[in-house]
């Protein structure tokens, strides 16, 4: 299969320009002939539906929650990125797509992150016309604050709040829209099934999670905005109903599943305090523009401190190690994330972690709030301090806080075009569950700018460059396409709760968490990987015969959704260990331990490597490796370096 990234020709700067102009066009008097159906209701599934309705397309917007408010941008703490250079530091479109690059590892498109870092400027003014709440200086101009992987300040947010202020934004456009009667909301659905007709995506197949009944949706586009699979790892920073089932459903109708082992792990995460915690809780990458990142120096004092013996304030000054500080003086605390994360491992790994496991390390404010006073961090960052004090107990602004690496983000996701559409005719992904602007590491603040730069000024112009060339003719559900994919999802539910087993679904979620943890997290081996793949298809075939699915079909039956979820995670999981097994490298957040440097940084293989790698399904646990080669003109491949 040959890959067709379908990047335009010509200078860097003019490609999206040219591409605008290039794409042909549907009449607005067609546009309302045409129907179309997104998946998700995040920063890209809200602004896709809005900016498609209000151009006259006919849109179906689906989500699992009860509302799209609920969907999981709402999470995001920190800010969303921007080159707009209101500081005059030295930030430029150019700049945050070279930092953009180099955090990926040289591992994404040059074409795709330059288009990303032109439209960032378009979002802020956007979402402030839209009255988005971002902070703002004395003066009343719009603030701004460094992020990882920068050495601008180019990141705005609205306290640690910006993906929900965002997310209300994106829901109000929505809102409009659905008050307008070009988008029809369905909550509570979620999608089990892509439908195919004559080789092109025409529909869904969705499960009612109140009613049980399953239903048929049919369009002349399907777009996935439906988020990242970080629940893979059982306990991440994720909501716990985010999943992979939407993008995994494709992948088995023939979407390609580029880079899968490309996860982030996030270095400011609350770390986990036992064995009954279902999700683990982010404190903001932005906590490290003021927090300073230590542990003890010597072990015996890390284990004091374990011990309780011995509290923080305890420690003079030179017994601490301010481990970023020293090791990238040009960077310090904001380093990218991989970087920090791997640190932190490495500490803890060498006995100077803290907290009573032993996996922490200290984030310490009493510097800054030394400087500037407790007022001025409380107003930075008071709602984070004060969800960190209501789950350890501890008041941040009196001790330092204590954090560790969590899964939080994914790079890898479905293989998509310039135009964000998959292999697949008329299956479009947006936001996290594509692969294409992060390559193997993603910087802080750009979540939030991809997925908006995705469904507001990428996907009007690029669906109907597609859909201008297909009639728009609507295809009824009755078709047979759409009974097959109904009978396969009624299969897959009845087979669920046949099975009877005495195991419950969670347990296997938790199982398989483990596993990609401590062979597929924060760093890998290819011993580990083979050893892990073995495990994930023991866990999978015992899953089949034993897992406990209770209630029925015809209601709300949780247990069933969780069951649905953790048998894709399952095939996922061991898709991810295969991507890792193959990459033979370390780039990003992909660390195989084989492959570093001297001094512990992660070592690519551009000659062999330099890739995307799109995987075909071919059942569970078989896929056959596609390569889309990657091209830089405008950047040069170098060993990156933050020191």
């Amino acid at each position: 299969m040959k890959l067709d990234s379908k990047i335009p020709a010509g200078p860097l700067a003019e490609k999206w320009t040219k591409h605008k102009f290039n794409v042909k066009l549907v009449n607005p008097a067609n546009k309302r002939k045409y129907d179309v159906i997104v998946v998700g209701t995040g920063l890209a599934g809200a602004s896709a539906a809005a900016s498609l309705a209000e151009l006259g397309y006919n849109v179906k917007s689906f989500c699992f929650q009860d509302s799209p408010r609920r969907a999981h941008s709402i999470a995001a703490q920190g800010g969303i990125n921007a080159a707009k250079n209101y500081q005059n530091d030295g930030d430029s479109v150019f700049r945050l797509f070279y930092d953009t690059i180099k955090g990926g590892d040289y591992r994404s498109r040059e074409g795709n992150v330059h288009r990303l870092a032109e439209v960032s400027v378009n979002i802020i003014d956007q979402c402030v016309a839209q009255g988005v709440p971002f902070a703002r200086d004395y003066g009343g101009l719009l603030a701004n604050r460094s992020f990882g992987g920068a050495q601008v300040s180019r990141t705005f947010y609205a306290k640690g709040q910006t993906g929900q202020q965002l997310l209300l934004g994106a829901y109000s456009a929505l809102s409009r829209q659905v008050a307008n009667g070009k988008v029809k909301m369905y909550p509570r659905t979620e999608m089990l099934d892509l439908v195919m007709v004559d080789g092109k995506a025409r529909g869904i197949v969705a499960r009612n999670l109140i009613t049980g009944e399953i239903e048929s949706h049919s369009a002349h586009a399907v777009l996935l905005c439906t988020g990242g699979y970080g629940n893979v790892f059982f306990l991440s920073t994720n909501a716990m109903g985010s999943n992979v089932t939407a993008a995994w459903r494709a992948h088995r109708k023939g979407a390609l599943f580029a880079n899968p082992c490309f996860t982030q792990i996030h270095p400011t995460c609350i770390p986990v305090h036992g064995d009954f915690q279902s999700k683990l809780t982010l404190m903001s990458e932005s906590l490290r523009n003021d927090g300073r990142v230590w542990v003890p120096k010597d072990k015996a004092t890390a284990e004091k401190v374990r011990k309780g013996q011995v509290k923080p304030a305890d420690i003079a000054e030179a017994d601490r190690d301010y481990y970023l500080e020293r090791k990238y003086p040009s960077f310090g605390n904001l380093v990218p994330r991989d970087v920090a994360s791997r640190n932190a491992k490495d500490v803890c790994d060498d006995g100077k972690g803290v907290g009573s496991t032993g996996l922490a390390v200290y984030l310490d404010f009493a510097d800054a709030i030394k400087r500037d006073g407790e007022d001025t961090i409380r107003a930075k960052y008071g709602n984070l301090f004060d969800m960190y004090q209501q789950i350890v107990g501890e008041n941040p602004y009196k001790t330092p806080m204590m954090i560790y690496p969590a899964v939080h983000y994914t790079m890898g996701g479905l293989w998509v075009d310039y135009n964000l559409q998959t292999n697949v005719p008329g299956l479009y992904a947006l936001g996290e569950a594509n692969f294409s602007d992060h390559g193997a590491n993603r910087l802080g603040a750009s979540a939030l700018m991809q997925g908006l730069a995705d469904g507001y000024f990428v996907i009007p112009y690029t669906l109907g460059d597609y859909l201008a060339q297909n009639p728009a003719d609507k295809i009824s559900t009755d078709h047979p396409a759409f009974k097959e994919a109904e009978t396969g999802v009624k299969s897959q539910i009845e087979k669920l709760l046949s099975i009877n087993g005495k195991k419950p679904v969670d347990q296997f979620h938790k199982e398989l968490g483990h596993i990609m943890w401590d062979y597929c997290g924060m760093s890998r081996t290819a011993e580990g990987l083979k050893k892990a793949k073995k495990m994930v298809q023991e866990l999978r075939d015992e899953f089949w015969k034993d897992v406990k699915v209770v209630g029925t079909a015809d209601e709300l039956n949780m247990s069933l959704e969780k069951a649905n979820r953790v048998a894709d995670f399952l095939e996922l999981g061991e898709l991810m260990i295969d991507d890792a097994l193959n990459r033979n490298e370390s780039c990003g957040g992909h660390f195989r331990e084989e492959y570093q440097t001297e001094e512990g940084e992660a070592k690519r293989d551009d000659e062999n490597y330099s890739y995307v790698a799109a995987w075909e399904y071919n059942g569970p646990g078989k896929a056959t490796l596609h390569k889309e080669d990657l091209v830089f003109e405008n950047v040069k491949l170098t060993q990156r370096s933050y020191k």
